[in-house]
């Protein structure tokens, strides 16, 4: 017996809409053959399962033998993958004009090259209207191909036209790639270490941004070539923890967006993301009052019912709104009241759990727990920060392992649970000095909880007052800040001086920026 939960075909076959089995369905009848016969039984078997099981499927569907099974599995994926791309090639302009590339390349396999030629350009036009360079190259190229080998009779003056379409579209692409892989380098600079640690982390990220971020005439620049621009100097500055610069590039991927409306469309996914990055920006800068306008038009944007839906962005809605609600949690001090937030969003997570990555589920883990410390439920707390301290992988969000260990030695502190502590205390030493990760922040709290046991208890207000001191003074190092972006520590500190949850700190706080 084989329970593979995870087996692509059962997968796809249990993704699919009530609408799209019925369109494969129609979609399989028409082959008509007894093999097609037998993958649409073995679709049927795989639907009616809740886990995959292919001693059952061999047991419902006697006519197909252990021997086919594997074969016939790679058919039916095959198939359904066909039956999809059909289905969805209205919504996806991408797949519209590849068909045509397609029916170009037949028709040019038949000899009708005048028919072609006309098809080319139909898709030349349409992809760079489209900004779809990429596809308007292969026509070219194609066109080129051509025109070099047969009498067209539009030979003349075409040769140089192409060859200038050509150069210039190329150049397009070129910038493209070379914007976008920066944009994706600083991307995984960012889930690998987190914000930047150390001058050398800036350093290091400052001399790769400016080495290969391609010079960009703004002018002239396509959609594409402007949208990757932005992202990268997003995440650089987000990265290096400028905020207010990262602000004012997340604002213009946004605001290129309602430049060109049309491709809100072709690129949904690129203009929730930046939403959110703007979304991240502003919280970080505790800019409230316009973090719940954008918020808003986000919520306002996945509940448009004109708008293209998908598996892929709607997880991608999911996964932005929610972490930006917690958020506004956060900026308000309202831990109570977002914890309530938790049931709903644990039972999204299961929901969305096939397409979440390793990363996404650490991040809510932190944030859950956050929540439930900030409400004063330490015990919960610490359950969510164990799923993180407990992931096998350590090199995945090394802030975010650093700082759960972090905020799991405050936490049993707060529930009073003292041997734990001295093992937690023992244990993190241990992680960070592999991690090679201590800031003074850090170096400074494991002195605090380390001395704990020499304090009376009516010293203990003076030894929170000097750690605050201590905190606020290492806080106005930049290369020392990363560590609060994690944990309001300060508002800790002030809710055992002022002896009132950490909670009313942070509400107070928050009435004060208002």
């Amino acid at each position: 017996m084989s329970n593979e939960i995870n087996d692509p075909v059962f997968q796809l076959v249990k993704s699919l809409t009530r609408s799209e089995k019925r369109h494969f369905r129609l979609f399989t009848n028409r082959q008509g053959s007894n093999e097609g016969l037998k993958f649409l039984q073995l679709f049927d078997a795989m639907d009616s399962q809740e886990q995959y099981d292919d001693e059952k499927i061999l047991q419902q569907v006697p006519s197909i033998k252990r021997v086919q099974l594997a074969n016939l599995k790679a058919n039916l994926y095959k198939q359904m993958l066909s039956s999809l791309r059909l289905y969805h090639g209205s919504q996806n302009m991408d797949i519209q004009l590849r068909e045509q590339l397609d029916f170009a390349r037949v028709l040019y396999n038949k000899g009708f090259y005048q028919q072609s030629l006309k098809m080319l350009e139909k898709v030349k036009l349409a992809a760079l209207q489209a900004q779809m360079p990429h596809i308007a190259l292969n026509a070219i190229d194609f066109e080129k191909l051509i025109e070099s080998q047969y009498i067209t009779r539009s030979l003349r003056g075409k040769a140089e036209s192409l060859s200038e379409e050509a150069i210039e579209i190329a150049s397009h692409v070129s910038r493209i790639h070379s914007l976008s892989n920066v944009a994706l380098r600083l991307y995984g600079m960012y889930i690998n270490l987190g914000h930047a640690r150390n001058r050398e982390d800036h350093d290091a990220i400052t001399a790769y941004f400016k080495a290969n971020l391609p010079e960009l005439n703004i002018r002239t620049a396509s959609f594409l070539e402007r949208l990757y621009y932005y992202q990268s100097n997003v995440w650089y500055y987000y990265v290096i923890q400028d905020f207010r610069s990262c602000y004012r590039y997340a604002q213009k991927w946004v605001d290129l967006f309602e430049e060109y409306p049309e491709m809100k469309n072709p690129h949904t996914t690129q203009y929730i993301k930046g939403l959110h990055n703007l979304l991240l920006a502003l919280y970080n800068l505790l800019y409230y009052t316009k973090f719940v306008k954008v918020l808003d038009r986000l919520e306002a944007f996945a509940s448009d019912k004109d708008r293209r839906s998908n598996p892929n962005t709607d997880v991608l809605l999911f996964l932005y709104i929610y972490t930006n609600k917690i958020n506004a949690f956060f900026m308000k001090g309202n831990f109570s009241e977002g914890v309530q937030l938790v049931p709903e969003l644990l039972k999204l997570l299961k929901q969305y759990q096939a397409q979440l990555d390793p990363h996404r589920m650490l991040v809510f883990y932190f944030k859950i727990a956050s929540l439930y410390f900030g409400s004063g439920d330490n015990r919960m707390a610490i359950k969510y920060l164990n799923k993180i301290i407990h992931y096998k992988d350590i090199n995945l969000r090394e802030d975010i392992q650093c700082f759960a260990r972090i905020l799991n030695l405050i936490a049993h502190y707060d529930a009073g649970d003292d041997y734990e502590l001295d093992y937690q205390i023992r244990s993190v030493y241990r992680f960070l000095g592999k991690m090679n990760d201590q800031q003074q922040m850090q170096v400074e709290i494991f002195k605090f909880l380390r001395n704990l046991g020499n304090i009376t208890p009516h010293e203990l207000k003076d030894a929170f007052i000097t750690l605050k001191e201590k905190l606020i003074t290492i806080a106005a190092n930049p290369f020392e800040r990363r560590p609060f972006l994690y944990l309001d520590i300060i508002s800790w500190l002030e809710s055992k001086i002022e002896n009132v949850p950490v909670q009313e700190i942070m509400q107070r706080k928050f009435s004060n920026l208002k």
